[in-house]
């Protein structure tokens, strides 16, 4: 009965830490991406003050907002995942500290019946003659050896008694501290969702001062897709002679070089790893066609993705490779394109650029400076594969 009573309490002392490890681990991942998604709305906020109030600004405004909104949206989903599980905490808490109660009262039980066996045996006469009433000197043996285990384990029941007190005792500090960290959470997820509540007044608010500008909105859509146009042209045509140019008579694809087929098979396996083409940035405009923010009715065709990014802030190459080209496109700024064997990545709205064509560039080197107009600094990235525009968002790492 001793064993077993042993061996329980250290099969459930183990059970018991093997799960907190477990729930800990849990609770610091969830606490990890908290920050991470802290982090993301505090640059988010330093973007929105660098905004000016401007049409044009403000459409930016509303997409970095947007994806603020996004961002606390998961964050108050991950507190409430950590609150869960410190629900779970509490309760298996609870089963434990009941388990442990029930534990004690039987040690106690237990206790009790021997203390009585103890008084009614309580005299070192009933002892000896229980010992002398042996049949054999074997049978004398074996009671003595009785006696003494008996005293031991009395002995043994005791400090589990007081174990399992001291163990209950801790249990319970533990319980109390899990509740206090819900209540701290449930305070968290408060103030949080009460920012979500303003974020959204705030997107409201921005979505009906736009809707006020209707034709200067209209106006600048004209605006920026000439220039959108006028950057497409450039590029197709940049590339439609560089295809022109590796391509074999009697071939319809180009041919690479044994190295640039290397390199290309190279960028090719690095799809959803490649680095963002700025340090620190926003995606406020995704590729592929989608409707205005604000204008109904209206769509707006992007062939790679908008980044907005602080003032001041480098372009980078998300690969090694050779800078073909240089664009200059009037109103969008310098465009800067870098080849991969068959893939080109294409960098644009740069105010100035530090690479020159022939040049080899290595993964995340600097290559400009990105333009800032009206309070809005923002990089267009695309991805082309020969011929064909590819979307960038599937091929840089962690993009949501």
């Amino acid at each position: 009965m001793f064993q077993w009573t042993k061996t329980a309490f250290f099969l459930g002392l183990l059970l018991v830490v093997g799960t907190t490890v477990f729930a800990q681990k849990n609770r610091k991942q969830l606490e990890e991406q908290q920050n991470a998604i802290n982090k993301e709305i505090e640059y988010k906020n330093k973007l929105l003050k660098e905004t000016r109030q401007n049409s044009r600004s403000a459409l930016n405004e509303l997409a970095i907002l947007r994806q603020k909104i996004a961002d606390r949206e998961l964050l108050i989903s991950t507190i409430q995942a950590e609150i869960r599980l410190i629900d779970n905490q509490i309760a298996n808490k609870e089963q434990e500290i009941a388990g442990l109660q029930h534990q004690l009262e039987t040690l106690k039980s237990e206790y009790a019946e021997m203390i009585k066996q103890v008084y009614r045996t309580r005299s070192s006469y009933d002892k000896i003659m229980f010992i002398l009433a042996s049949e054999d000197v074997n049978q004398a043996y074996t009671r003595i050896k009785y006696l003494q285990q008996y005293s031991e384990y009395r002995k043994q029941q005791a400090d589990n008694i007081i174990n399992t007190q001291k163990l209950i005792g801790l249990k319970v500090e533990e319980l109390q501290a899990q509740k206090q960290e819900k209540q701290n959470l449930l305070s968290i997820e408060l103030n949080e969702r009460k920012s979500l509540s303003n974020e959204k007044s705030q997107q409201e608010s921005t979505v009906k001062e736009l809707e006020k500008k209707e034709k200067q909105l209209k106006v600048q859509l004209a605006k920026d897709k000439e220039e959108r146009k006028n950057l497409q042209r450039a590029i197709e045509k940049a590339i439609a002679d560089a295809v022109k140019k590796s391509t074999r008579k009697g071939s319809k694809a180009p041919t690479l070089t044994p190295e640039a087929q290397a390199l290309s098979d190279d960028f090719a396996s690095n799809q959803r790893k490649l680095p963002w083409p700025v340090e620190k940035g926003v995606i406020t405009e995704y590729f592929g066609e989608h409707p205005h923010p604000v204008l109904r009715g209206v769509k707006i065709k992007n062939n790679g993705l908008n980044i907005s990014t602080a003032e001041g802030a480098a372009a980078r190459a998300v690969f090694s490779g050779e800078v073909t080209h240089i664009i200059m496109i009037p109103g969008a700024g310098t465009t800067v394109m870098v080849r991969h064997g068959s893939f080109l990545t294409i960098y644009s709205n740069l105010k100035q650029s530090y690479v020159a064509v022939g040049d080899v560039v290595k993964t995340k080197e600097s290559i400009g400076i990105i333009m800032s107009d009206q309070g809005k600094t923002e990089l267009h990235f695309e991805i082309w594969k020969d011929t064909t525009t590819l979307n960038p968002a599937s091929w840089l790492y962690n993009v949501r």
